[in-house]
């Protein structure tokens, strides 16, 4: 029983960018602060992913689905294979460009999360990506903003939340300011935080509602 409750959970890590989230939590689990789950895989939905290079620099194995005109069906087929041969026990998304069908989140109902760059339910949902979010924060003229970890459901950026950072608005921002200033106080903060307390058992979820154990 010793060796089971010492076992890591399995990750794998869902990208299609530069990867400075996956780098984020690279860098967590060299710090130890992503001690009860091991980065195993990370698979990108394209073979430019600059985030392919980031894991291969640190010794993650990589593996490649490409998105573009492939049908959705075979798409997630090629993940879901990769995933089973690996073993994989939990997915992070982290600047993951594609929407997973219903059918594929179903196969891993909480075994898949998100960090999104606002305090949900501000700014998000569908179109509400990257840059866009924190251009609609400042257009709507917030003084705090942050980031969220959610579980992924068929709902864009609808799953059940996991952590929440308030991070504060400055005069001046632009976008990529803020968009930074999110990352480093919020993101990178929780996104750790979180894997470690689903690894460990500490979150259940009852009544679609998050509960610390």
């Amino acid at each position: 029983t010793e060796a089971i409750m010492n076992k890591k959970v399995r990750i794998a890590v869902l990208v299609s960018g530069g990867g400075t989230n996956l780098q984020a939590l690279i860098d967590a689990q060299a710090d130890g602060k992503l001690s009860s789950g091991e980065i195993k895989l990370v698979i990108a939905s394209n073979n430019e992913a600059y985030a392919l290079k980031r894991a291969e620099n640190n010794g993650i194995k990589t593996a490649v689905a490409v998105k573009k005109n492939c049908p959705q069906d075979e798409f997630e087929k090629k993940i879901l294979d990769i995933l089973d041969k690996n073993n994989i026990d939990m997915i992070i998304l982290a600047g993951f460009m594609c929407i997973l069908s219903a059918d594929f989140i179903s196969k891993w109902s909480r075994r898949i999360i998100n960090v999104h760059p606002s305090l949900i339910p501000s700014f998000c949902g569908k179109g509400c990506y990257g840059l866009h979010v924190h251009e609609k924060a400042l257009d709507y003229g917030v003084k705090v903003t942050g980031a969220t970890v959610h579980f992924v459901n068929e709902i864009p950026d609808g799953g059940e939340i996991i952590f929440q950072k308030a991070v504060n608005v400055e005069d001046g921002d632009t976008p990529e300011i803020l968009q930074k200033r999110v990352m480093e106080q919020a993101e990178w903060k929780i996104m750790p935080q979180a894997i470690n307390d689903i690894a460990n058992g500490k979150i259940k979820v009852v009544d679609n509602k998050v509960i610390y154990q």
